[in-house]
């Protein structure tokens, strides 16, 4: 019996996986994933085990592990590595030799389905499909010979692929005071919401359509419909910082309520930036600005910029300004609003 246990323990250490590290210790288990900086190694004795790349001298592994070189295969097999090489012997090509510097990935069966998964759904994606955004929430309120409230809410989600992006927004805020004498006003009340499509041409130019609704109620606006249209540039594209160009024209249709009803041309200009400036902060902007060229000498500028501090990963605080100008309002209106709030976010499916 106990023979047959020695065999048995013995037999289980053969067909696993073994790490050797560069102070002469041996790891027993299974080989999960690597990249260039980490090897992840599940152990039964303590569990998943992250190793650093640069620790390892030699790998012994019955496989079959997937294995990729920088030059873009995936080769499938058993793995022996050591003295700066990679013998992997597969099932179909016999037995190919990489040099070590040359492997940018090591993962086993389980690992590689969950990626090419992933890869598939990227390049296949159903429309309910990669979806991510988030949600700002802001109130302050006050009490005494004046009562308080002011709401502001901000949302937006993006659909991304290699191909196109959808963009949904939109944003609002409202405050109102009750005064001693039992009056109640309402002092802020403004919402604007949109969606735009842009369509990759190449790597860095791509195709954009848009509509943009608006109303302000301090503004006399109703309604402000905008459908829009032209060309973008992808100027940046770094991990840290992605950079939008946009230039196109759009039709602007006013409803005052006034009475005023307007229709004009505009020419547009805009940018879209983001930039991550440590593992928590961030900074989102979006400017446009519109030329009328059906009144000469008229424009309007919408200005958003957001800096998101992350708490969690579902979970952030943002600060956030909103400038909104208006060359031409109707008599009695001021040209240009600014918001400022603060509060809590939401991010979803990240």
């Amino acid at each position: 019996m106990n023979r047959l246990l020695i065999l048995l323990a013995f037999s289980l250490v053969a067909f696993a996986d073994q790490v050797t590290l560069t102070n002469g210790d041996r790891l027993t288990g299974y080989i999960l994933r690597s990249d260039t900086k980490t090897l992840l190694l599940k152990t039964d004795n303590v569990g998943e085990v992250t190793i650093k790349w640069d620790a390892v001298v030699a790998i012994s592994a019955p496989g079959p592990l997937h294995v990729g070189l920088s030059d873009g295969q995936t080769i499938v097999g058993a793995v022996e590595a050591g003295n700066g090489r990679f013998v992997i012997t597969t099932q179909t090509a016999g037995v190919v030799t990489a040099a070590r510097d040359t492997v940018q990935f090591i993962r086993n069966n389980e690992e590689q389905t969950k990626i090419q998964a992933e890869i598939d759904r990227f390049r296949n994606p159903r429309l309910v499909d990669l979806w991510t955004g988030s949600l700002d929430l802001g109130f302050a309120a006050s009490r005494g010979n004046a009562d308080t409230e002011t709401f502001t809410l901000a949302t937006n989600a993006t659909r991304s692929t290699t191909r196109d992006k959808i963009a949904v927004y939109y944003t609002s805020i409202f405050s109102a005071s009750n005064f001693s004498g039992g009056s109640r006003q309402t002092t802020a009340n403004a919402k604007r919401g949109g969606v735009s499509y842009n369509l990759n041409l190449n790597k860095k130019t791509f195709a954009f359509g848009s509509v943009d609704l608006e109303s302000d109620q301090f503004q006399s606006l109703d309604l402000r419909f905008v459908p829009a249209g032209g060309l973008g540039y992808h100027a940046i594209t770094t991990k840290p910082t992605q950079l939008d160009l946009r230039l196109g024209a759009d039709a602007n249709r006013e409803f005052f309520n006034t009475g005023l009803n307007r229709t004009s041309a505009e020419i547009l200009f805009g940018e879209d930036l983001s930039h991550k400036f440590a593992r928590a902060t961030s900074i989102e902007q979006r400017f446009a600005f519109f030329s009328n060229v059906s009144d000469t000498g008229a424009f309007r500028v919408n200005f958003d910029t957001t800096a998101v501090t992350a708490i969690r990963r579902w979970l952030s605080w943002q600060v956030t300004i909103r400038d909104k100008y208006l060359s031409n309002p109707v008599p009695g209106r001021k040209k240009n609003d600014i918001l400022f709030s603060t509060g809590v976010r939401l991010n979803f499916g990240k």
